[in-house]
């Protein structure tokens, strides 16, 4: 029976935890090729997606940290670079009065424009990327993968201040509508949307103000994500502004109007446990006739309060319309390193997966 397995993370924030002497995105590479040190298995895996944030810088990333992110994919020994895919999160942006996501573009480089520096090459991919670093599609067979990036930057409220992640989400205006009519291009698809962000109340935590916690003053203060009252700290847990315009909710009023219009929506941005069910919801949620998955995080000691390095795959199956999804703890602080039976979940697709369309 073929399978096509799809390992989903995020969060790597690769400056915070190497200062911490942990290799963040090494370390998961290596226990999924060849098991981890607490006892956690190796597992098989065709293409990964990492969702945003691949830096920890409180500023503006640097070109240390991008050479760092570098060295950390090459820990790959039975993948290569091109099986990552990625997309930008809020603090891979950088600070006003810089080009726009220029570290991203330099070190991260998902269409292959910058090789030199970022190591990937486009012709290598196993799925080619169509599109920009901003927003970019691939089909692994009738599966069509929305990519679109966080566009965190040029300043308060919508981008980030000169420190900090400013963790509201935020795409443009073309964004939306390139992945609307994507979305009405291909109804015969099962569809995969990504970006950094949940959408709003969604899943755990992805509700107004629900990335703080109020101190004994009653003030609010940071527990899954930073406070940072010039940059839309009421949406600071999910996709909050499309095209500057706060609270849009562009792409959940769409899904409201056309229910399954996208299979899976995939994210990241809260780290936490995989139990917690902050605003009555859980990492994995079905609303408007989606699938919401949040992959969580891959670092140990950004947003240190909450953060727990966990990762998902995603299994599809020929000729099934089930999808199971399993949760894979890189560290023993929570449960024993490896698969957490508790979190697995098998989801429903609108249609089933093949590997040729029309077969």
């Amino acid at each position: 029976m073929s399978q096509f397995r799809l390992w989903a993370a995020g969060c790597a924030h690769v400056g915070t935890d190497l200062s911490n002497g942990r290799e963040s995105l090494a370390e998961a590479i290596r226990q999924s090729e060849s098991g981890g040190s607490e006892g956690g298995p190796a597992f098989e895996w065709d293409i990964a997606l990492h969702l945003g944030d691949l830096s920890g810088n409180q500023g503006s990333p640097q070109d240390d940290e991008g050479r760092e992110v570098v060295r950390q994919f090459g820990a790959a020994r039975t993948h290569i670079r091109e099986q990552f895919y990625n997309l930008v999160g809020n603090h891979d942006a950088n600070v006003p009065g810089e080009p726009c996501q220029w570290w991203f573009r330099k070190w991260v480089d998902p269409t292959g424009e910058n090789t030199a520096s970022s190591g990937v090459h486009p012709e290598r991919r196993p799925y080619p990327v169509q599109g920009t670093w901003e927003r970019y599609s691939f089909r692994v067979g009738n599966l069509l993968f929305l990519m679109m990036g966080d566009r965190n930057d040029g300043g308060p409220p919508v981008g980030r201040g000169m420190r900090g992640g400013y963790p509201a989400g935020a795409v443009t205006g073309e964004t939306f509508r390139w992945w609307q009519e994507m979305v009405e291009a291909n109804p015969d698809c099962v569809i995969v949307s990504a970006h950094h962000h949940m959408l709003k109340q969604t899943t755990v935590a992805s509700g107004p103000w629900e990335g703080f916690e109020r101190d004994e003053h009653g003030q609010w203060r940071a527990l899954y994500h930073g406070y940072f009252p010039d940059g839309g700290p009421e949406g600071a847990s999910y996709l909050y502004f499309v095209d500057g315009e706060p609270d849009a909710q562009a792409f959940e009023g769409y899904l409201a109007e056309h229910p399954g219009a996208t299979d899976l929506w995939l994210g990241g941005h809260t780290h936490t446990h995989p139990d917690d069910r902050r605003g009555g919801r859980s990492h994995i949620e079905t609303k408007w006739g989606v699938t919401f998955i949040n992959v969580a995080s891959l670092s140990r000691y950004h947003a240190w309060k909450t953060t727990l390095p966990l990762s998902r795959l995603l299994t599809f199956t020929e000729g099934s319309n089930e999808v199971r999804v399993q949760c894979y703890l890189h560290t023993s602080d929570y449960a024993p390193q490896g698969w957490y039976a508790p979190a697995e979940r098998t989801v429903r697709l609108s249609k089933p997966f093949l590997w040729r369309e029309g077969t």
